[in-house]
């Protein structure tokens, strides 16, 4: 039943992939939805997750938040790092970006998709009606998912094939990672961990490179707006599934 379930993930991913290809003579709106969809995603569904999985302080500081700060981190020295070593050696640069760092933090939100569906495994496991309720939730985000995806490859100047394959890979995610719950189980402590980290990542790309892009060019009202909605999209979904 979980795995069933976690097609309906596989759909939406899709669907958000699919939507963030189609728009792209409206750049700067897909970005700035896609800064506001993350900034969702990290600020009332992952880190609140997290906190609560791994809430166990460190001198003072709860586990996840020091996760959450050094996934930002993280992010920030693997961008300067790759970005650094590729001018040194003469390669191609998407306006001062290195692919790498599209394809790097694309797979960080594959493993968030399998995590994802981890998580409908484990709660079909406690009952159907909570299986259900935790499918509703990762099927409604899973379109921000897909979208962002195909988003953050695209936009460190990956060709759009790998763009789709990213994509694909997310999109099947859920599924392997629903049926992977029938033979093992995820501490909550570590998946507290992941989601602080991973929610840290996430950020970063947010405020330092897709929300930056978006305004670049366009420092339009609707831009904003979009960003605004993208925010408001992902506290109705997490409002609603709760």
């Amino acid at each position: 039943m979980a795995v069933f379930v976690a097609l309906g993930a596989f759909l939406m991913t899709l669907a958000g992939g699919w939507t963030a290809q189609r728009v792209t003579d409206r750049r700067h709106l897909v970005l700035g939805l896609a800064g506001g969809l993350m900034l969702g995603v990290v600020g009332l569904d992952l880190l609140p997750e997290a906190i609560a999985a791994a809430g166990k302080d460190v001198f003072g500081v709860p586990a996840a938040l020091l996760l959450f700060v050094a996934g930002f981190l993280l992010a920030h020295l693997v961008e300067r790092l790759l970005a650094t070593r590729q001018a040194a050696h003469g390669g191609d640069e998407h306006d001062g970006r290195a692919p790498q760092v599209g394809l790097t933090a694309a797979a960080a939100m594959v493993g968030h998709s399998a995590m994802d569906g981890v998580a409908i495994g484990a709660a079909f496991q406690v009952g159907g009606g909570m299986g259900l309720a935790v499918a509703l939730a990762v099927i409604a985000h899973d379109f921000a998912d897909g979208f962002n995806t195909y988003t953050i490859t695209s936009l460190y100047g990956n060709a759009r094939r790998k763009a789709i394959t990213m994509l694909v890979a997310d999109a099947v995610a859920p599924v392997v990672g629903a049926a992977s719950t029938l033979f093992i189980t995820i501490p909550e402590e570590a998946l507290g961990a992941y989601l602080g980290l991973f929610g840290g990542v996430l950020l970063y790309l947010a405020a330092a490179e897709i929300l930056p892009e978006a305004h670049h060019e366009h420092p339009a009202r609707s831009t904003l707006l979009c960003t605004v909605a993208g925010v408001v999209f992902i506290w109705l979904v997490v409002g609603l599934a709760g």
